[in-house]
């Protein structure tokens, strides 16, 4: 279980966009060439590029300047509750087994 998850409403903290805010897309895993997982995430409305598009006739895709978001990485990036940003953890419920996100400012329960 991840901290962060599609929906959630996020702040970035660091970086080229930081102070920008936007819902998260898209959570994305890589494996770098050294075998080291990375998690990214790709967020509405932030760390927007420009690319040139070729048309394809095939794909019937018109050619182009095209706008997109890059993933930003997960640990620059926090959760925002009440416009706030904070921090998150985990609380397990000993009797079901249960994980659920919690607040680690207020200890409340984010599911």
């Amino acid at each position: 279980m991840r901290k962060l998850k599609t929906g959630d409403v996020v702040r970035v903290m660091s970086g080229k966009d930081s102070g920008k805010e936007g819902k998260i897309l898209k959570v994305v895993q890589k494996v770098e060439k050294n075998g080291v997982k990375k998690t990214q995430v790709i967020i509405e409305g932030v760390n927007i590029v420009k690319k040139a598009q070729k048309p394809n006739q095939a794909y019937n895709i018109p050619g182009g300047i095209i706008e997109f978001e890059k993933p930003v990485d997960i640990s620059n990036v926090m959760y925002l509750e009440e416009g706030v940003p904070i921090r998150l953890g985990f609380k397990v419920d000993l009797k079901t087994g249960k994980k659920t996100r919690v607040s680690k400012k207020t200890g409340k329960v984010i599911d």
